[in-house]
């Protein structure tokens, strides 16, 4: 027995000592787990609650803790997979969504996240591998399904064409011929005879012209064969390429608004097969290819961020009560009445057992008649009132200042409602029973008001930073209680102001209402006469002064937050055709190389068809390689930022051994919570020359991205060198260290040919 007992003994006294330490263990772990939430860092937090709630399993509270922050975690962890994925770290971002997966498997956008970044990891290491062949039945005729056809480019040499009488068709092939394109002519189409005397027009120009003289369309059926016909609607709608697209608008959700898209879709394009997905927030269009472009650039205009204002308004109420009491209450009446000394006897008879007893009593209460002659000035009591003398100021002064803050989209409604809701009867009834013993029953209905401040505002941004404003503003309180019908009802007292519609530019304050009440009143009190002169009237007089005032006043004030995103290619006019046809007039497309079909001929075709002698052929003019003088560079000036928390500071982005640039399309990353992108502005490369630079950028500030692109005018050349593409400037948000990368980008040359560009990183310290 002493050698079972022993062991039982030590093992209770582990288990006294050891569970206490556990229990404080796991309560230390969940008071650092609420601390990292107090600080948002969810992963930490949901560390230290899975290791409380490991240690006590049965513990409500830890299990509680652990399953809320579970969502949390894996979402921070998802959305710094994203981030370094952005940044070309694709193995760490696959790590992290599988870590996210580890933790709340039920968080489907890791899965789906992962399944991507693996696909592009996958692309990259096997690029479109061709054994494994492509999809089989319907699947297959999807994933080989192409674009639009677009003819290649030809050559931009001008060129002067002058055949005078003769068929259209001949014109065509003559054109086609030097272009190196083919041309085929509809069945049904007649040629006709026409005239052509151009002078410096490009190869495209000349085929489009003679479209128009010979009233026929043509549209590409390969790269390099156009296909012609009769410019008629029948023949349009039945040769004309038709094309699908499906658009995912970002900014626009409500039924409303994708029905104002899909309406100025059909009534500016004359696109009939437009489809409206709500649930999608899509649309499905069906058109020609120019008017699916024309249906994007629609899209993009009219998708825009809805404008955000922040509307601060302050509500101030002032209340002054002063009284003041001055003066001597003299008497101002005086009664009389008898001394009790007067008395009257009355005999009074009582009969006991055996015996008559006679007795007087005295009354003091009547007066009668053999007394009135011995009445005198002892017999009456005369009583006046106390004089009161009076000194008394009260002064109060009440000040309510409420300065609430309302954040509303643009054209959008907002409430603000401060204060407490009041049940008001609104009406009775009572049931159609009743007899002999039965009490009829009364039910009556409520409705509850709210009483407070209560503010409703609707706010509209104008493209000049100004902002109108639709409002109404309510104060109102309880003042007093009423009795109607046996029910008590409170009395509400309210101050409103209900504007029309006002407009302030951003950051200016307005009074939009101020409402005074302003009540005086003197009394005087005392001795007739005597009170109304004026240096004795404080001896035998009172007067009292009462004076209050209650102003409120509504001031308001509009930030806006997010403006109106409208930039120069949304306002920009772009030729779209005539009354009867949607078709888009392109620019004129260089070669991409000396090699490319369509250069003009040494010799060419027909004599009266030569390129001008002021410009050199397509052959002995090669649009210059970006890969000539080996790759060229982004760089940060300067590679190494140091910023003050709360200022702004300015670096450029420069590109280095360029060759013909003329756009530079770019996507920036950044960490949002220690920077913000503030401007972005022309840095001055490629305007070298004077030209000037179209500049479109387009922030995304929950991820720390923003997509840039810099362009030439249309038409111009392509420079070439170093210089600074753009300046950014950027607000220093959080201390710390963040990298500026560039991710994706490149240049591209007059022929929007791409040009292999490296990419540049920057080191920011915040301090």
């Amino acid at each position: 027995m002493r050698r079972l007992l022993r062991p039982a003994v030590l093992l209770l006294l582990v288990a006294v000592v050891t569970l206490p330490a556990i229990a404080d263990k796991a309560k230390d772990f969940y008071a650092k787990g609420e601390d990292a939430e107090a600080r948002q860092d969810f992963e930490a937090a949901y560390g230290f609650f899975k290791k409380a709630y490991d240690l006590r399993p049965k513990d409500l509270r830890y299990r509680t803790a652990f399953e809320r922050n579970r969502f949390e975690a894996a979402a921070a962890i998802v959305h710094k997979g994203q981030k370094l994925r952005d940044d070309g770290k694709l193995d760490e971002a696959v790590a992290e969504f599988q870590r996210a997966l580890t933790i709340d498997p039920s968080l489907f956008i890791a899965k789906q996240e992962l399944e991507r970044t693996l696909k592009i990891i996958n692309d990259q290491r096997n690029p479109q591998p061709q054994a494994a062949g492509p999809p089989a039945g319907l699947e297959r005729k999807v994933h080989d399904a192409t674009g639009p056809v677009e003819l290649a480019a030809i050559s931009n040499v001008p060129i002067t064409v002058k055949m005078l009488s003769q068929k259209s068709d001949v014109v065509y092939h003559t054109i086609g011929q030097l272009a190196g394109i083919n041309v085929l002519f509809d069945p049904d189409y007649t040629p006709r005879v026409i005239n052509v005397d151009l002078n410096g027009v490009t190869l495209e120009e000349a085929l489009e012209i003679t479209a128009l003289e010979s009233k026929t369309f043509w549209r590409p059926v390969t790269q390099n064969t156009i296909f012609v016909a009769a410019d008629t609607p029948a023949k349009r709608k039945e040769l004309e390429q038709s094309v699908l697209k499906t658009f995912y608008l970002t900014n626009l959700s409500l039924p409303t608004e994708l029905q104002d898209v899909v309406n100025a879709i059909r009534a500016v394009l004359d696109v009939q097969r437009v489809q409206q997905l709500i649930s999608q927030n899509a649309l499905i269009v069906r058109g020609t290819p120019d008017q699916i472009a024309l249906a994007e650039k629609l899209v993009e205009d009219l998708d825009k961020p809805h404008a955000e204002v922040i509307v601060d308004i302050a509500v101030m109420q002032i209340s002054k009560d002063r009284s003041r009491t001055l003066g001597l209450s003299p008497p101002t009446s005086a009664s009389v009445t008898l001394q009790s000394n007067l008395n009257t006897t009355t005999p009074t008879t009582g009969t006991t057992t055996g015996t008559t007893t006679t007795t007087s009593t005295t009354s003091n209460t009547g007066l009668n008649l053999n007394t009135l002659g011995s009445l005198n000035a002892t017999d009456f009591q005369v009583t006046i009132p106390s004089a009161n003398l009076s000194a008394l100021l009260s002064d109060t002064d009440t000040k309510l200042i409420q300065n609430p803050q309302v954040r509303s989209l643009d054209n959008q409604k907002a409430s603000l409602k401060i204060g407490e809701r009041l049940p008001v009867a609104t009406g009775s009834f009572q049931p159609g029973i009743g007899g002999v013993g039965i009490n009829p029953l009364v039910n009556t209905q409520f409705q509850y008001i709210d009483v407070g401040v209560n503010i409703d505002v609707t706010p509209h941004v104008h493209s000049d930073r100004e902002v109108s404003l639709k409002i109404t503003m309510e104060i109102s309180s309880e003042i007093g209680q009423a009795n109607i019908g046996g029910i008590t009802q409170p009395i509400i007292g309210q101050k409103k102001v209900d504007l029309g519609e006002i407009r302030l530019k951003d950051g200016e304050s307005s009074l939009i209402g101020g409402i005074l009440d302003d009540s005086q009143t003197k009394s005087l009190s005392g001795i007739p006469g005597l009170a109304q002169i004026p240096i004795l009237k404080y001896l035998f007089g009172q007067t009292s002064t009462d004076h209050s005032s209650d102003e409120t006043v509504f001031a308001i004030t509009p930030h806006i937050v997010r403006g109106t995103d409208v930039n120069e290619i949304n306002q920009r006019a772009i030729d779209i055709g005539t009354a009867n046809t949607i078709q888009l007039r392109h620019v004129s497309r260089p070669l991409a190389s000396t090699a490319a079909p369509g250069q003009v001929p040494s010799q060419p075709a027909n004599p009266s068809i030569q390129p001008q002698s002021n410009q050199a052929p397509a052959s002995q003019s090669p649009a210059p390689n970006s890969t000539a003088g080996g790759t060229a560079s982004f760089l940060f000036d300067p590679p190494t930022i140091q910023a003050v928390k709360g200022n702004t500071f300015a670096v450029n982005l420069v590109i280095s051994g360029a060759q013909n640039v003329h756009s530079v399309p770019v996507q920036l990353n950044y960490d949002p919570k220690m920077l913000q992108l503030v401007n972005v502005s022309n840095g001055g490369f490629l305007s070298q020359d004077g030209q000037a630079v179209a500049l479109v950028h387009r922030e995304d500030e929950s991820i720390g991205q923003s997509q840039i692109t810099a362009t030439r005018p249309p038409g111009a050349g392509g420079v070439s060198g170093q210089g600074s593409v753009v300046t950014l400037t950027f607000m220093a948000k959080a201390d710390g260290q963040t990298p500026l990368t560039i991710t994706r980008g490149g240049a591209r040359d007059p022929g929007m040919q791409a040009i292999t560009v490296n990419g540049a990183q920057a080191a920011v310290t915040v301090q």
